[in-house]
């Protein structure tokens, strides 16, 4: 990504790629749709249910800052999905100019000491310490920060609250001088560079998670087999898209459509709510289950869900 902004005649204006990172749960995907203002990234109790890189653009008078949320690194489990998922991570990290290391606050593990490792020692670095707003004792947050700071030099440490949209003016302001010089490198009204389409798929799967809770295994995930744009009668702009669920086993597909397919048809009437706010567009949703045994290790499957 960076040698895309060895670009002259930016006078002063500030242009770069900043890449979230940290172990699953610590509310990265969170951060990443309160700085852009936009639901991009979708989010869950569930851990790891980021599984693509996201792009999220937020152009300022000052700067562009091209925001990558990224899956949370995983150290236990090692199918072909999660490997996938890590080298999305460490990808990233070679290419970003800035990166933000996020942690929840009181919380500092062997997971969130193995993201750190993965840091490139040149690439400056800020340490965000989110849910701030969920500890117990704020007394205890100096000796958190100091522990972590110990550990590498960080370009800024940042205390926030994603959910609550705390000190994200802040984060901003330490980032912003740390990008290149550049002109922006997206349009000023472009948010992402992930197609309606990708985004339809991560809802749908967004709305299963929230939906099921430890009902269904992490092992499900969202294939769009068609997607249409049209015009209705009255000028609207209007999708029909029709979205295949993949699950490993029948029983598991009898937990997701429910009795008399009340979960599905509710799955399938908030995904559409959350379209239509997304789209600016009417939607028609068509949602049904498929079984694929194995579907997390079949490396012809991930590559069809846009892992390298």
């Amino acid at each position: 990504m960076s040698d895309h902004l060895e670009e002259s005649g930016a006078d002063g204006y500030r242009c770069g790629f900043v890449a979230i990172v940290g172990r699953p749960n610590v509310g990265k995907s969170t951060l990443l749709n309160h700085l852009i203002g936009l639901k991009l990234s979708i989010t869950s109790r569930k851990a790891q249910t980021t599984r693509h890189r996201i792009t999220g653009v937020l152009t300022e008078a000052d700067a562009q800052v091209v925001f990558v949320d990224t899956p949370g690194f995983q150290t236990r489990h090692r199918n072909a999905l999660n490997q996938a998922m890590n080298r999305n991570v460490t990808t990233t990290l070679a290419d970003v100019d800035v990166i933000l290391l996020v942690v929840e606050a009181g919380r500092w593990g062997p997971d969130d000491e193995a993201v750190l490792k993965l840091i490139p020692p040149d690439r400056p670095a800020l340490l965000v310490i989110n849910k701030i707003d969920l500890m117990a004792d704020r007394a205890q947050l100096l000796p958190f920060i100091e522990r972590i700071a110990a550990q590498r030099d960080f370009a800024a440490i940042v205390p926030v609250s994603a959910q609550k949209g705390q000190q994200l003016d802040g984060l901003l302001k330490a980032v912003k001088p740390l990008l290149p010089e550049s002109v922006p490198l997206y349009e000023e009204d472009q948010v992402t560079d992930r197609n309606e389409r990708f985004l339809a798929a991560e809802i749908v799967r967004e709305k299963i998670f929230r939906l099921m809770g430890d009902e269904l295994p992490y092992a499900m995930t969202v294939e769009i087999e068609k997607f249409d744009e049209e015009q209705t009668k009255d000028g609207r702009e209007l999708r029909r898209i029709y979205a295949a669920v993949l699950v490993d086993r029948d029983s598991q597909k009898a937990i997701l459509i429910g009795r008399n397919g009340e979960k599905l048809k509710r799955i399938g009437t908030e995904a559409r709510q959350d379209m239509e706010k997304l789209f600016d567009a009417k939607v028609y949703l068509e949602v049904w289950v498929k079984v694929k045994s194995g579907w997390a290790d079949d490396t012809r499957v991930l590559r069809q869900q846009g892992f390298e």
